[in-house]
């Protein structure tokens, strides 16, 4: 009796802290749904690659250090970030394993490489002598520029990075460069990317010929898996589609996997108004209603990092299982909503702006198309504004 009254009292504190974060606006992440994907990618690989996921940009939006820590829990051990604050953070939350900046760290912060275990991309060469010269060891991955011309030696200077190899401060721990359209199927793209292929492996041979040895190598990112999960690599770098979608809606891959998205967005309704006849609302006067209307204000805006181009008719919300426009301008902290054709909208009821509700969905895709950019930015750009849920669905 005595442990059901426990049980229960645990229940309703738990009830209450997950309804406490349904306040004005949050997200939903499903954590058996990243387990799936998870899985999904990982058996397209060889047994010997491992996955190195990006959770750069705060995980897409998702929250690193939980994202990082579930994925702790399924074994995963190599993860890669853009900048040293980011590996800070996921080490000051307690996440396990390699962690690799992928961008440029300057030399005022290298300290923090050796406080807290993290591993510097090498940029090119000068940036090489100038970690060398930091006077402490420090473990790298070397970056390759094979075609993108972002980061990296490029790869016909072979000199440079056998250099690199001799500076006596590097432990150089892999070496790796991006597949800049490896998301594209477009023959004269794939060639591309065979070239890049090529010239990557090329190089390692040159380098292990006269003597040095290139342990962890990684190539493939999201696209890369999908569509060239044959490459022999030590780890993949795995990023848009570990959170079970693609860049584009549109977007085809060779190898199709079912990916489950991880991730939902409510706010609740803050205001029910009538607005009359010929009325406008909201900034700018943008909208004027042609006929006396019910509008919903929504407790979510562009501070949240809805996009402010999903204004005035281009995007949708759900609401008790159907579709409501948003009318007007997106403003910083709110949006409003045609509910005209909805029965029983109620102050206080939730609109999902990305997920499921009923039998519609709105997807990261479908924003990201009305938003004319991709679903990286969509994701990452998420506010942190959020209360985040994590749950297992």
């Amino acid at each position: 009796m005595r442990l059901f009254s426990m049980k229960t009292a645990l229940m309703s504190i738990l009830r209450k802290k997950y309804n406490f974060c349904k306040g004005r606006a949050w997200m939903e992440i499903d954590l058996n749904s990243l387990r799936h994907n998870i899985q999904v990618l990982q058996n397209l690989l060889p047994a010997t690659c491992e996955l190195m996921p990006a959770v750069k940009g705060d995980a897409y939006g998702h929250g690193a250090v939980r994202i990082s820590k579930e994925l702790n829990a399924l074994g995963i051990r190599a993860f890669c970030v853009a900048s040293i604050i980011e590996g800070v953070n996921l080490r000051k939350g307690g996440v396990k394993g390699e962690i690799l900046i992928l961008g440029y760290t300057h030399p005022s912060q290298f300290f923090l490489l050796k406080q807290f275990r993290l591993m510097q991309t090498v940029v090119d060469y000068e940036y090489a002598q100038m970690l060398n010269r930091y006077g402490k060891k420090v473990k790298v991955h070397i970056k390759i520029d094979t075609g993108m011309h972002r980061l990296g030696e490029r790869a016909e200077n072979i000199t440079y990075v056998a250099k690199m190899f001799q500076c006596h401060n590097l432990i150089i721990d892999g070496i790796f460069t991006y597949l800049c359209v490896a998301d594209s199927l477009i023959k004269s793209d794939e060639d591309f990317t065979h070239l890049q292929i090529d010239r990557f492996y090329r190089m390692i041979e040159e380098l292990e010929k006269i003597g040095f040895k290139c342990s962890k190598k990684h190539i493939q990112s999201s696209y890369g898996v999908l569509n060239y999960p044959e490459l022999e690599c030590n780890y993949a770098r795995i990023g848009i589609a570990m959170y079970g979608v693609l860049s584009s809606s549109r977007d085809k891959t060779k190898y199709a996997v079912d990916l489950k998205p991880i991730l939902s967005i409510k706010a609740r309704v803050a205001a029910i108004k009538e607005l009359l006849q010929g009325e406008t609302v909201g900034y700018g006067l943008q909208f004027t209603a042609f006929k006396n209307m019910t509008i919903a204000i929504i407790s979510i805006g562009y501070a949240d990092g809805i996009p402010r181009s999903l204004s005035c008719g281009v995007g949708n919300v759900l609401i008790n299982g159907e579709k409501a426009p948003i009318i007007g301008r997106i403003c910083m902290d709110q949006m409003i909503i045609d509910v005209s054709s909805i029965c029983n909208v109620k102050q206080n009821d939730i609109a999902t702006i990305l997920g499921k509700s009923g039998d519609l969905e709105i997807t990261a895709g479908e924003i990201a198309e009305q938003a004319h950019t991709i679903t990286n930015e969509i994701l990452s750009r998420l506010g942190g504004r959020f209360d985040k849920i994590y749950c297992y669905k």
